[in-house]
C-alpha cells in the first residue's frame, strides 16, 4: 500500500450493505440508494460494501463496480466505506481490489484463499501479496464457515504489526478466539482494529474490547445498533444489554424461514424485513437463491409488527 495512501479508521457500527434486485435479477439502485441514506440517518460510522449480506459471491465483476459506485455515490463522502474483494486467490483478488479502490472504496477487505489448500504460511503470503499490491489499507475477514480456514491468532497479529492488515472482521462465531485476539492485540500494541460480525453478542464483545460491529441486521433497523454501541461506549451496560435483548427479538426474523440454505435464510428474511418496512422495493434474492414463502414472510411481519416496526417511519 503507498504511504500516501488514506487509512480510514473503521469503528462503531458498520453495517454490510445488502444488494436491492429488481424482480428481473439486476441491481435496483434506487432501492440501494434509498437504503444507504437510511443507515446513514440512523447513525452508523462506516459501510461495508461486497460482504455476505450484500451477496457478492453472486455478481460479476462488472456489477460489483456497478453496486460500489452507487453505494459511493450516495454515501457522498459522509462516513468512510471498505469494499470486499472475495476472490480464489491473490492475483484475482488484486485484480478486483484495484477496481473497487477506483470506483471508491477507502479500504478492501479479503478472506483466506477459496479452494486451493495452503499452509498458514502461504495464507499469511496471501495477504501479503494483495497488500503490497493495492493502494488502500488491507483488512482480513475471518468467515471459516465460507472459507473453511480459520485465521489465528498470531497470524493475524503479526500481519497487523508488520502493517499488512489495518484490521479483522471476524465472522467466525468463535467467541473465545475473538477474546484472544483482542487481549494479543492488546499485548502488541494494537496494530489491528478488531469488527466483530456476531451481532447478537455486541454488548459482550464491546465489553470485551472490540472496535465495532458489522450487522446485517441494520439493514432492517440501525439505529438500535447504534443505540446499544453508544450505550456501551458510555459504560452503561444496563442499556447496552437491554438494546440487544430488543435486538436479538428482532434478529428471530432469521428463524421464521424452513428448509432453506444459509443465505436464503439469512439475507432473505433481512430482505423480506427490508420490503415490509418500505426500505427496498423489491425482496428479490441473486439468481438461484430461492424466495422465502408466504408462511415465513408472515411470521417474519409479526415480528416486526411486534416490536412496532411497521410501517418503516418517514
Amino acid at each position: 500500500m503507498s504511504s500516501a495512501s488514506p487509512a480510514p479508521s473503521f469503528s462503531g457500527v458498520v453495517p454490510p450493505v445488502a444488494t436491492p434486485l429488481l424482480p428481473d435479477g439486476t441491481i435496483d439502485h434506487a432501492s440501494l440508494t434509498r437504503l444507504v441514506e437510511r443507515l446513514i440517518d440512523e447513525g452508523v460510522s462506516g459501510l461495508f460494501a461486497l460482504g455476505s449480506t450484500g451477496e457478492t459471491a453472486y455478481f460479476t465483476d462488472d456489477q460489483r463496480v456497478e453496486l460500489l459506485r452507487t453505494i459511493v455515490a450516495a454515501n457522498a463522502g459522509r462516513v468512510p466505506v471498505i469494499a470486499g474483494a472475495i476472490e480464489l486467490t491473490a492475483p484475482r483478488i488484486i485484480e478486483t481490489a484495484r477496481r473497487l479502490v477506483e470506483a471508491g472504496a477507502q479500504a478492501i477487505v479479503t478472506t483466506a484463499p477459496l479452494y486451493t489448500l495452503n499452509s498458514a504460511a502461504e495464507v499469511a503470503d496471501h495477504f501479503r501479496t494483495i497488500a503490497a499490491a493495492i493502494d488502500a489499507p488491507l483488512w482480513a475477514y475471518d468467515v471459516p464457515v465460507r472459507v473453511h480456514t480459520k485465521l489465528g491468532v498470531d497470524l493475524l497479529v503479526q500481519l497487523g504489526t508488520e502493517g499488512v492488515i489495518q484490521g479483522v472482521k471476524d465472522s467466525s462465531g468463535d467467541d473465545v478466539s475473538f477474546r484472544r485476539l483482542v487481549a494479543a492485540n492488546e499485548a502488541a500494541g494494537r496494530p489491528l482494529q478488531l469488527l466483530t460480525g456476531h451481532e447478537v453478542v455486541v454488548d459482550a464483545m464491546a465489553l470485551v474490547g472490540a472496535a465495532g460491529v458489522v450487522p446485517g441486521l441494520a439493514n432492517v433497523e440501525a439505529a438500535g445498533y447504534v443505540r446499544l454501541w453508544n450505550a456501551a461506549q458510555q459504560g452503561d451496560w444496563t442499556a447496552a444489554r437491554a438494546e440487544q435483548e430488543r435486538i436479538n427479538r428482532l434478529f428471530d426474523i432469521v428463524f421464521q424461514p424452513r428448509g432453506l440454505s444459509g443465505d436464503a435464510t439469512g439475507v432473505g428474511a433481512f430482505k423480506a424485513a427490508m420490503h415490509a418496512r418500505g426500505i427496498i422495493d423489491h425482496a428479490t434474492m441473486a439468481d438461484t437463491v430461492q424466495a422465502l414463502d408466504a408462511d415465513a414472510v408472515a411470521g417474519i411481519r409479526a415480528i416486526l409488527d411486534e416490536l412496532g416496526l411497521l410501517p418503516v417511519a418517514v
